[in-house]
């Protein structure tokens, strides 16, 4: 018998059954996996998500598997190198915004003693938008927080019907 599924992850791509499956509305509370899908969801603004899925691994290579001290001590050398990295998305503001999101991630751990603590607190993207541009993150508008929320499971929006629906 064939699973139900959400109507975006009912595809012949297995990355994102896969996805959908085990990963997307999972809760998630590891820090640095929590930054890695906030980074991978600015940088999947205005692109689909499966663009972004399958440069995974390549944005992981280029961006230190997302270890936020890495990404928040990027001079602007390795900055224009990742711009003319073609395995990912070359949006200078979407680089440039990556770094100076660690840096506020690095700020909300010292401050929250996590960054779990601090984002698994809200049930409102627009409130959680709020709260991350006043802490310094840039390209968090509710929309891409909302897919975040989603992403890590903070909002379970699973269709009606999809086998991991609430």
């Amino acid at each position: 018998m064939t699973k139900r599924r959400c109507a975006w992850a009912d595809t012949n791509d297995e990355l994102m059954r896969v996805y959908h499956d085990e990963e997307w509305g999972a809760p998630e509370h590891g820090d640095r996996e929590l930054f890695e899908r906030l980074v991978l969801e600015c940088f999947q603004a205005g692109l689909s998500w499966r663009t972004i899925l399958h440069k995974r691994e390549a944005f992981r290579a280029a961006f230190d598997g997302f270890d936020a001290r890495a990404i928040a001590a990027y001079s602007e050398d390795k900055l224009e190198t990742l711009m003319a990295d073609p395995a990912i998305v070359r949006n200078r503001r979407k680089i440039w915004a990556a770094r100076t999101n660690a840096q506020a991630f690095l700020n909300i751990q010292k401050k929250y003693g996590s960054f779990d603590a601090f984002v698994w607190r809200f049930t409102d993207p627009g409130a959680l938008s709020k709260a991350l541009k006043k802490e310094g993150f840039s390209f968090v508008g509710p929309t891409i927080i909302e897919s975040f929320m989603e992403s890590v499971g903070i909002l379970n929006h699973h269709e009606p019907g999809c086998f991991l629906a609430p």
